[in-house]
């Protein structure tokens, strides 16, 4: 059987296309496009979603091509009667071809405050395991005359703007995503760029945000988009923590400015959330180049491996992204879901260029803690 029909049995195997979990007001959800599902059909399938959860949208991270972008959101304008929350759109292509690979979708339940920057939403804000936290999304840089390095400033500078809005600082900041186009480029670029940026920061948890940073376009052409999450405790036990990876060594070890994971805070217990995880040596080191296959099964065992040392395992996962260089290669991730009888995991696979141009596989994940 090829890579691309083994994908296609598997998929159809399993119960995914949509996962919806609940973890008190927290709602995540995962939705994928059946096969031969059209945009309005799979966009109302996520209003019926959400109307069914009564939850009001966070944030939305699309993958797909920048040319569905325009229909999508005119169809989720046209099914919701407006949007008005943070969006961020990923060239990330389905690895079945289709236009649309997935939707991630982070909601809740309770009150919700909208941010506004540059005219438009950028960022949620909520209250959830005592502790005021805000998710912003679709931070591009203003000005694409300037260079990529300096456009990489630029939009950690409105992030910070917009944190500031709502009372936040830079400091809360504990996760984010870098969505920056032709990334094997100018990536040492973009690393000194955010590790000065985060030299002048004291942030409240005494660590790195957790990070992913994969190469995609974005719907404004310019050189980066940025999603982020930022939590302020409320109380002396309420704030978010970082999670060291048993199996490798701290990404600053490397020149790179992030943190393993990092646990926030929620009312039913803790977000989990790791960040972009691949084939990387202790000592920092690409391994296994050349073989999709031993870096995937690399990979799986750093993340399992994070997640057993708060008390969590694969079944725990409230969302993941498999990213891959080459999208034939999503057929062995499929062939390791289906050997590890994990064909319920809600992750979307999304053809995107890794950090290094050795690495062919890297995956982001979420997962709940409860108490």
């Amino acid at each position: 059987m090829g890579v691309m029909s083994s994908l296609a049995s598997n998929l159809a195997d399993a119960p995914m296309p949509v996962s919806v979990i609940k973890t008190g007001e927290f709602i995540t959800l995962t939705i994928s496009p059946r096969l031969g599902e059209e945009i309005p059909a799979l966009c109302r399938r996520l209003v019926t979603q959400l109307r069914e959860s009564a939850a009001t949208p966070l944030h939305l991270l699309i993958f797909g091509n920048t040319r569905a972008s325009t229909a999508t959101l005119e169809m989720l304008r046209k099914e919701f009667g407006g949007v008005d929350w943070p969006i961020t759109w990923v060239e990330g292509a389905a690895c079945d071809g289709g236009l649309i690979a997935g939707i991630h979708v982070q909601a809740f339940t309770g009150g919700v405050e909208r941010i506004t920057f540059g005219g438009r939403v950028v960022g949620s804000v909520f209250t959830d395991g005592g502790a005021r936290q805000c998710l912003v999304g679709g931070l591009t840089p203003a000005d694409q005359t300037l260079s990529r390095a300096e456009q990489a400033r630029l939009v950690l500078e409105d992030l910070q703007r917009v944190l500031a809005q709502a009372g936040f600082d830079l400091a809360d900041t504990v996760r984010t995503w870098f969505f920056l186009e032709d990334i094997l480029s100018w990536y040492d670029d973009f690393n000194r760029a955010r590790t000065e940026i985060y030299s002048g920061v004291k942030f409240r948890t005494g660590s790195l945000p957790a990070s992913t940073g994969v190469g995609a376009k974005n719907t404004a052409g310019a050189a980066l988009a940025l999603a982020a999450w930022a939590c302020r405790p409320l109380g002396k036990n309420s704030g978010a923590a970082e999670v060291a990876s048993p199996l490798q060594c701290p990404a600053p070890a490397y020149g790179s400015s992030f943190s393993r994971a990092m646990e926030i805070p929620s009312d039913a217990g803790s977000h989990l959330s790791i960040s972009g995880t691949a084939s990387i040596a202790p000592g920092g080191k690409t391994l296994w180049v050349g073989d999709v296959r031993k870096q995937i099964d690399l990979t799986m065992d750093v993340v399992e491996a994070i997640l057993r040392s708060r008390g969590l395992s694969f079944a725990d996962l409230t969302r993941a992204t498999a990213y891959f260089r080459h999208a034939g290669d999503a057929g062995v991730f499929a062939d390791w879901i289906a050997a590890n009888r994990l064909a319920g995991m809600p992750v979307i696979s999304a053809q995107c260029d890794v950090c290094r141009d050795d690495l062919l596989f890297e995956l982001e994940a979420e997962a709940e803690r409860k108490i």
